[in-house]
């Protein structure tokens, strides 16, 4: 799986095939311990949402994070962050990320556009120039955590992606319960075994509906699809996060949901956190 010539090795120095493509093949030399890519088979599964709550979770536990936003045609991790309005600056070679918090680093197109209704029409040739970009002209410091939230489907940002950045952890699946949803899910799996990396494991998303008035849990897309789907591929399940009317408030107020911890027990707010702990003790296994 890769757009180098049949012959090359991936090194091209004294090369006889230095194509653009080739050169383009090699890794950035960004600062980064840990890539995770975050992955899902179909769009609308709220993958971004997962994104941005999961990147902040690593921020707020300490750890140095930047949330790379690859999804280049349906930018919306700014107006999640509330970041929408600001622009991207450069201090001599290098851009200069968006500073969310003391430790967490965005980048993302939407914060290139003019207007927020500017349609990106590229090719895959201007999107593989503009992931090299994002990663190694931008200015983004030692790194603990570089989140990378990809669009939907196992198109061109995710082969580029695995080809320019280093240290690639592996990948994050993330699903809705029901079957529709968990047969696309099944096939990034499958892309991320093919580009030899690992399954860091599965979230399950919109797992169930916490009822406003009566905290009943309402399971409009079934439930267990996620962990089912991780029991038949041997891969981690993360945990599931359920659907919160004030988690999709706090998207469309550029407030991440993670910011305020409640005063009493919040049943989404744990099931975030709990995600991102699991993640992290995958990570560390890896790592041991």
């Amino acid at each position: 799986m890769s757009d180098q010539p049949e012959e090359c090795d991936g090194h091209c120095d004294g090369c006889s095939q230095k194509t653009d493509t080739c050169q383009q093949s090699k890794k950035s030399d960004i600062s980064v311990r840990h890539v995770i890519l975050v992955l899902s088979g179909k769009g609308g599964v709220g993958k971004s949402t997962v994104s941005v709550n999961l990147a902040y979770a690593l921020s707020n536990h300490g750890y140095q994070t930047g949330l790379l936003d690859l999804d280049i045609h349906g930018p919306s991790i700014g107006k999640m962050l509330g970041i929408e309005d600001l622009r991207l600056q450069a201090i001599g070679n290098k851009i200069m990320p968006v500073k969310v918090t003391g430790s967490l680093k965005v980048i993302s197109m939407a914060l290139l556009l003019n207007e927020t209704d500017s349609p990106i029409v590229w090719r895959g040739p201007m999107k593989a120039a503009a992931i090299q970009q994002f990663l190694g002209d931008v200015e983004w410091g030692d790194l603990d955590y570089l989140v990378v939230d990809l669009p939907p489907g196992t198109g061109d940002e995710a082969l580029n992606i695995v080809q320019f950045a280093p240290n690639v952890e592996g990948a994050v699946i993330v699903t809705t319960p029901q079957d529709v949803a968990v047969l696309d899910s099944t096939k990034a799996i499958k892309f991320v075994e093919m580009m030899d990396l690992p399954v860091l494991g599965i979230i399950e998303n919109m797992s169930g509906m916490i009822c406003p008035h009566c905290g009943e849990v309402v399971d409009l897309f079934g439930k267990g699809g996620g962990e089912k789907a991780a029991t038949q591929y041997n891969v981690p399940y993360l945990g599931a996060i359920p659907i919160d009317i004030e988690m999709r408030k706090a998207g469309d107020e550029g407030k991440p949901f993670l910011i305020r911890k409640p005063g009493e027990t919040n049943p989404t707010w744990d099931a975030v956190d709990k995600v991102m702990e699991n993640l992290i003790t995958e990570v560390e296994k890896r790592d041991a």
